[in-house]
């Protein structure tokens, strides 16, 4: 099967059929509205599985996309969302601190060698695919030591974090200085991660053999709008904000000395048009981050600034959650390269989500949810020291 490279903004020239798996979620919902006010014909698959999506299909969904109510890991409906699509968006994962390797596997890395196996079955003429990927493949990322030298931790002992010892050492005790990340490290240290990057060997190697253009995009922590309440993998912004919402001091892990990410919805949104449009993306992997690392505590002073909370300060009881990582900042001088950059801060994404925080009418749960469910998991654990 040959399929013709595409012409540069081929989109903006063409109304296409354009299948986002996962589009009722944060990422795929917002991707989806920007693809309809281009003129495209968007379908949405997507199991609104719980507790993700607590009450159903979201009420922020346009009418304009055709939905289509179903699993990534059944062939059948998956095959028959694809039919007629000219580019596919495979942004459905799954997303837990649960130790139920398997689903994140069945789910996220089998879903995606069902797509490429429909493709060449069926001979479908898709023009691109679209494998969202993550930050969490890269690990830890890269540090260096006081020699200069480039090194790979894998994950601090938790004897070190019982200890409230934070940073990564040499073996004399020394910290390692980290590094922002590029796409050529990859050092998955769980599951999800694990998954994520078997989604992107697929994508580039299975897009070479069929001669399928296809882009594995590797988001760092996306904000904004739209981002689920019950959903403990949301982050920061959604644990701080709750807080700040209802006046209650949140929960600084370690010592807020790590370092994150942080990236618009917006303009991941860009990034993702962007990849369908230019085929020098083809067959690549690219970081979309925001270009610049936040200590955990100065992102808690901008959602506390957002409410105006400042008065409240967080606690920092020297909890950790055992397998988080000490800093993770990517590297996004090859998307910057395509003619992308990020356009907002992290206080613009916390802006945006305060907005659509306030706006809703039911959550005073959600808080008591969220902290049960991580003391469920034993996810959060305290410093001896």
């Amino acid at each position: 099967m040959t399929i013709g490279r595409m012409p540069r903004r081929w989109s903006e020239q063409m109304a296409s059929t354009i299948l986002i798996t996962g589009g009722a979620g944060f990422i795929g919902s917002h991707t989806a509205d920007r693809l309809l006010a281009l003129g495209h014909h968007v379908r949405v698959l997507d199991n609104l599985q719980k507790p993700v999506h607590m009450k159903g299909k979201p009420a922020y969904l346009s009418p304009e996309i055709e939905f289509i109510e179903g699993d990534v890991r059944d062939k059948a409906t998956l095959a028959g969302a694809m039919r007629g699509a000219d580019v596919i968006y495979h942004l459905a994962a799954y997303q837990d601190y649960l130790p139920d390797f398997s689903t994140f596997f069945h789910t996220n890395a089998v879903s995606t060698a069902l797509i490429y196996e429909i493709i060449v079955e069926e001979k479908l003429p898709v023009r691109k695919v679209i494998v969202a990927s993550s930050q969490f493949v890269q690990g830890e990322g890269l540090y260096r030591n006081a020699g200069g030298m480039l090194v790979t931790p894998v994950m601090r002992p938790l004897e070190q974090l019982e200890r409230g010892e934070w940073e990564f050492q040499d073996a004399d005790g020394t910290a390692l200085q980290w590094l922002p990340t590029p796409e050529t490290h990859a050092n998955p240290a769980n599951a999800y991660a694990m998954s994520k990057h078997s989604q992107e060997i697929q994508a580039l190697r299975f897009g070479r053999r069929y001669d399928i253009p296809s882009v594995a995009l590797r988001y760092s922590i996306v904000q904004g709008a739209r981002q689920s309440f019950y959903n403990t993998y949301s982050g920061a912004c959604r644990i701080f904000s709750l807080h700040y919402f209802f006046d209650r001091a949140p929960t600084i892990y370690e010592d807020g000395g790590q370092r994150r990410d942080f990236v618009n919805i917006h303009d991941v949104v860009d990034a993702n048009v962007l990849v369908m449009d230019d085929p020098r993306a083809d067959y690549e992997i690219f970081c979309v981050g925001g270009g610049r690392a936040y200590t955990v505590a100065e992102f808690d002073r901008i959602v506390a600034r957002a409410f105006d909370r400042e008065g409240i300060e967080p606690n920092i009881p020297g909890a950790f959650r055992f397998g988080d990582t000490r800093h993770a900042v990517s590297d996004i001088t090859r998307l910057r390269s395509l003619g992308w950059a990020p356009q907002r801060a992290a206080a613009d994404s916390v802006r945006e989500y305060v907005e659509y925080l306030r706006a809703q009418t039911d959550i005073e749960d959600i808080l008591e949810y969220a902290e049960a469910t991580m003391k469920q998991q034993n996810v959060v654990r305290q410093a001896l020291a």
